[in-house]
Parts: structure tokens; C-alpha cells; sequence
């Protein structure tokens, strides 16, 4: 009976092991792709959500600044008319 034991105690931690391995190899293979994916969109110009939602608050402050300066010409032309 205590080989059996011993036998079950060894298959369980090789399997502590196994899992261990899986969970290394897992991790690396997401830092891997993560950095493939990185290089990739940095080569073909993309940009991050955070560079996108900046540049888009940058247009809309544009564009109502351009509204404002339109109505103010539009008053000052009327005002001279």
C-alpha cells in the first residue's frame, strides 16, 4: 500500500509540475503575441484609443472655436452693414 502511495504523491506532483510549466509557457506566449501585435500596429500607423479620443476632443474644441468665430464675424458684419 505505500508504494502506491508513492506512486500516487509522484504522479501528483509531476502533474503540479506540468501545470506549472503550462501556466509559464502560457504567460510567455501572451507577452510574445502581445509584442508581435504592438510591432505591428506601430508599423502600419495606427494609433492607440487614448491618441484617437485626444485628437477627437482637439477637433471638437476646433470646431466649436471655428462656430464661434463665425457667429462673431457674422454679428460684426451686420453690426457694420
Amino acid at each position: 500500500m505505500q508504494t502506491r502511495n508513492k506512486v500516487l504523491d509522484d504522479l501528483s506532483q509531476l502533474m503540479t509540475n506540468a501545470m506549472g510549466v503550462a501556466q509559464g509557457a502560457r504567460t510567455e506566449a501572451e507577452t510574445a503575441m502581445k509584442s508581435l501585435i504592438d510591432r505591428w500596429l506601430a508599423e502600419h500607423d495606427f494609433v492607440t484609443r487614448e491618441e484617437f479620443d485626444a485628437v477627437r476632443a482637439m477637433a471638437q474644441k476646433a470646431r466649436e472655436e471655428n462656430e464661434a468665430l463665425k457667429a462673431r464675424i457674422a454679428a460684426l458684419e451686420q453690426r457694420d452693414a
